[in-house]
């Protein structure tokens, strides 16, 4: 049975509407043929992910998230962890509300799961091209 979970460290958030995003992500996963099996996501703070990016990729610099793939094939199992501090600053920068950037961010870490990357130019493009179709796909 897939499960999906959501937490918040070192940070006071609620993911708002956990349910509707977990049948959102259940439905991508399907619609690209993969199999859910266990998706955890670890909202938390600026900090707590610049460690974390420090300890695990030897980089000290702030990022949105940071994903640890476990998956095996097209059977989804991993753990994503995101900046709710970023995710607010992005979402000013580009324009955007914090709902949908957030909702982009949930499921750029998924998308990679499923094989997109995002390293070069090409990538970049169908990477924002399948976040923009799995956003489309919330009701």
């Amino acid at each position: 049975m897939a499960t999906i979970k959501f937490y918040s460290e070192k940070i006071r958030f609620k993911l708002p509407n956990p349910r509707k995003t977990a049948n959102w992500l259940k439905n991508v996963c399907l619609r690209e043929n993969h199999k859910l099996d266990s998706l955890t996501y670890i909202f938390c703070s600026d900090e707590y992910l610049r460690v974390m990016n420090k300890q695990y990729l030897n980089h000290s610099t702030y990022t949105d998230i940071l994903s640890f793939d476990y998956s095996d094939g097209r059977k989804i199992l991993g753990e994503i962890y995101i900046s709710i501090p970023r995710v607010r600053e992005n979402a000013k920068s580009f324009q955007q509300s914090f709902n949908v950037e957030l909702r982009r961010v949930i499921i750029h870490g998924l998308l990679h799961f499923m094989g997109y990357n995002d390293k070069h130019s090409r990538q970049k493009a169908q990477m924002r091209r399948k976040e923009e179709a799995c956003l489309s796909l919330w009701k």
